[in-house]
């Protein structure tokens, strides 16, 4: 008897992926009785489920956004590599490569095997460990930078681009827009392999993630809040210092304190000028969490499988271009994914109240 194809099992809901058999949706867009979650960013974990299959990584993730009460009613850890069965189907959680603790999850039921990918990238980050390719009959990916114009140079020619400009403007400070959860960290730990052992400065909402980062095993080495409730008329502060901020931060009256600060974006979409231009970014730093084209297409080819579907992003370029190399794609349009949002976690930058809730422990 042949294995059912995955479409027989796997539905497409306005809820997100449901697994049929198992009773349990993956990255589901409301609460639901059970879900799968294959990490922590605001598009793909959400508060309020009631059972939350997820790596021990992404769960302390989902704990210290939503607070313990919301990350899920029962909470069960799968680490990377470990496998489970509900109602017949084997549950398997693969390194993504994306943040720390995201996961691929890969499904088995009746001799079928689909892989749904979350968010991934291919290159070496040293917050989390390296995607790890899964062969299977069905490959679910994202789209987000899959158009021919986006590859991404090597991160350490980023970074070195960051640091040349600290040096040749020692009178300002340079603020790196960046989101809170993984690409904060990221450009940190990339900082203090280029060699950079100086502080590195946060923005209040940045600073409960890379807390969490570090008591989970990430060195981040010596960070410390941007000085507050400098008197009216202090200097500006933070000359010659590297800052990592929300996206947008900098727009805010919280950056006025700041020595006529350079603004960063540590970002996929950096490639765009334009939207750089747009955004008043002086120091465009492409960066990105998510695989870029050639990524994409190497991973497809790896994995071997003769279906794909595209889940958010540039769904049309991708199945287009997979039809050309013989493998079937489907555009599945999942609701509340971000792409335009960029990088996961579609979150305004917080209020200084609001960050100081969050290093108090409350709720973000």
């Amino acid at each position: 008897m042949p294995a059912p194809h995955p479409e027989t099992w796997m539905k497409v809901t306005p809820l997100g992926l449901l697994c049929e058999p198992g009773g349990f949706y993956v990255d589901p867009s409301r609460p639901v009785e059970r879900a799968v979650v294959s990490h922590g960013h605001a598009d793909h974990a959400r508060p309020g489920h009631g059972a939350v299959l997820a790596t021990p990584d992404t769960l302390a993730i989902m704990r210290a956004r939503f607070g313990e009460d919301r990350a899920g009613n029962e909470q069960q850890e799968l680490p990377y590599g470990g496998s489970v069965s509900r109602n017949g189907v084997r549950i398997t959680l693969v390194p993504a490569g994306h943040v720390l603790g995201s996961a691929q999850v890969v499904l088995e039921w009746q001799g079928s095997r689909i892989v749904v990918s979350g968010d991934y990238k291919r290159r070496r980050d040293p917050t989390c460990a390296p995607f790890l390719p899964v062969e299977c009959d069905v490959f679910v990916t994202e789209a987000t930078f899959a158009l021919p114009v986006f590859r991404h140079p090597p991160d350490e020619h980023e970074i070195r681009r960051l640091l040349d400009s600290v040096a040749l403007f020692p009178e300002r400070a340079h603020v790196v827009g960046a989101y809170a959860l993984g690409k904060t960290q990221r450009i940190i730990a990339l900082l203090r392999e280029a060699g950079w052992d100086r502080p590195v400065y946060l923005h209040g909402a940045s600073e409960k993630l890379c807390t969490l980062y570090e008591s989970l095993g990430v060195p981040l080495g010596d960070l410390r809040p941007v000085p507050k409730g400098l008197k009216r008329g202090h200097p500006p502060i933070l000359a010659g210092e590297i800052v990592l901020a929300p996206p947008s931060a900098e727009a805010t009256p919280w950056a006025r304190r700041l020595a006529d600060p350079v603004t960063c974006a540590a970002s996929g979409w950096m490639t765009v000028r334009q939207r750089a231009k747009l955004r008043g970014v002086e120091l465009p730093l492409i960066v990105s969490d998510h695989a870029d084209w050639d990524e994409l297409l190497e991973t497809i080819n790896e994995v071997r499988a003769p279906e794909v579907w595209v889940t958010h992003g540039r769904d049309d370029a991708l199945v287009h271009a997979l039809g050309l190399r013989g493998v079937r794609g489907r555009a599945l349009h999942l609701v509340g994914r971000g792409d335009e949002e960029d990088e996961g976690a579609p979150e305004a930058p917080p209020t200084e109240e609001e960050a100081d809730a969050a290093r108090q422990g409350a709720a973000p």
